[in-house]
């Protein structure tokens, strides 16, 4: 399934009308279902539909069951696949036999935007799920120098944006400014999850020692799942909420806003950007 969609428009220039051709960011529906339980007794549940970018499914669904606390670790998953070939809206993930994931918990609708992926939360308590990784005493600092090239860094790995210009991305960087991974997506709490399931793939969790870069705002679920994945470090292009700011505080993280040239805000966890 494509991640770009192109379309005929008419384009207004100056008091002229002609027809042109735009490319317009894929939106399609997730459902992602989830089978557990012994041999032999195997349950499948639907338990999220979200509207996403279609690309890197299987990474969204892997990174979204771990940033609920449903999957402790990788290898939890034994198989992961469309439930049909033709039809690359539903996929399944099947975990490994005996593990009783915590899907009780869940209490999201089955439906949630790409605009906000925590709309359908019953409530906030229902967000804070117990976190895996141990909060640690960490040494990670990061020169302001690094910090200052982020944005463009970011920019120059959407290559979808440049179609587009309709899609929210973020990138997993080094303490050195080293771009290592970056994702794409209509909704920005998907983007967040495909980086975070690459990163589960790849081995990297927890990453308590990169830098964590949005290229919107930093929203409560997009802390909440940094957290979830050990980040230490988040900066964003536009403005946290006044709840993402309180959780980077109660969490100890270091929260940048408007990252903007020479220029940001640090709403949290100053003493590791070395000024």
């Amino acid at each position: 399934m494509p991640s770009v969609t192109p379309t005929t428009i008419k384009k207004v220039n100056a008091g002229f009308l002609t027809d042109a051709t735009d490319i317009l960011a894929t939106e399609e529906p997730l459902e992602l279902r989830l089978e557990y339980g012994p041999a032999g007794h195997r349950v499948v549940k639907s338990i999220s539909v979200t509207m996403r970018t279609p690309g890197n499914d299987f990474e969204l669904a892997l990174g979204f069951l771990y940033s609920e606390g449903i999957l402790l670790h990788g290898s939890d998953v034994v198989a992961i696949g469309y439930v049909k070939k033709d039809n690359e809206n539903i996929v399944l993930a099947s975990l490994r036999a005996g593990l009783a994931p915590a899907v009780a918990n869940l209490e999201r609708n089955f439906y949630t935007t790409s605009s906000c992926g925590v709309c359908g939360k019953a409530s906030i308590e229902a967000i804070r799920t117990a976190c895996p990784i141990p909060d640690t005493v960490d040494s990670i600092r990061v020169p302001v120098s690094t910090i200052y090239d982020l944005p463009d860094l970011l920019r120059t790995s959407q290559e979808l944006f440049e179609d587009t210009g309709g899609l929210h991305a973020c990138a997993l960087f080094d303490t050195s400014g080293i771009l290592l991974l970056s994702r794409e997506d209509v909704g920005r709490h998907n983007a967040l999850d495909k980086l975070t399931g690459a990163a589960l793939q790849a081995g990297l969790l927890p990453l308590d020692h990169h830098v964590l870069m949005l290229s919107g705002r930093a929203s409560f679920e997009l802390v909440q799942k940094a957290i979830m994945a050990g980040i230490k470090i988040i900066a964003a292009v536009g403005a946290p909420s006044s709840l993402a700011a309180e959780m980077a505080e109660e969490w100890g993280i270091t929260l940048i806003g408007f990252l903007r040239g020479r220029k940001f805000n640090i709403y949290s966890g100053a003493e590791r950007i070395l000024i």
